[in-house]
């Protein structure tokens, strides 16, 4: 594991969160800063930063905070987990596959709706082409 400290604005860059992204999700208990400097900085590690491109990944597909709360609560405590508690661990695995399968059905939702924008963008195409097109005719 890398104990390598960043300060939020690298950490801002890597992940292309904001600041305040940043501070929103912490402030959610999404993400919490591994350290602190003398001067009070957030300070990150790699883990922190895999954290928050977790959450980065849900936000588009329309997760809201508690939804992403609990899915980085099950994967901590599979993480966590030993070989022996396989109940445990079945039961964590179970709930990831549940957010596993409604991400799918979430990304199958987004493909069919860009499907019907590219298919409107091109229609709007055609149409102006064909406006261009009767108006060098006429003129």
């Amino acid at each position: 594991m890398d104990f390598e400290h960043m300060q939020i604005g690298e950490v801002a860059a890597r992940t292309e969160l904001s600041l305040r992204t940043i501070r929103h999700y912490e402030e959610s208990g999404l993400v919490t800063p591994s350290a602190r400097s003398q001067g009070g900085f957030r300070l990150y590690t790699e883990t922190d930063v895999q954290r928050l491109m977790v959450i980065r990944r849900m936000k588009p597909l329309g997760f809201s905070l508690d939804q992403m709360r609990d899915l980085l609560d099950a994967t901590d405590r599979l993480d966590a987990a030993g070989p022996g508690a396989t109940g445990e661990r079945a039961e964590l695995i179970e709930r990831i596959s549940v957010f596993e399968r409604d991400a799918s059905a979430r990304v199958a939702d987004l493909r069919e709706q860009l499907a019907r924008a590219e298919d409107f963008a091109s229609t709007l195409r055609t149409r102006l082409v064909q406006g261009v097109q009767a108006d060098f005719v006429a003129g």
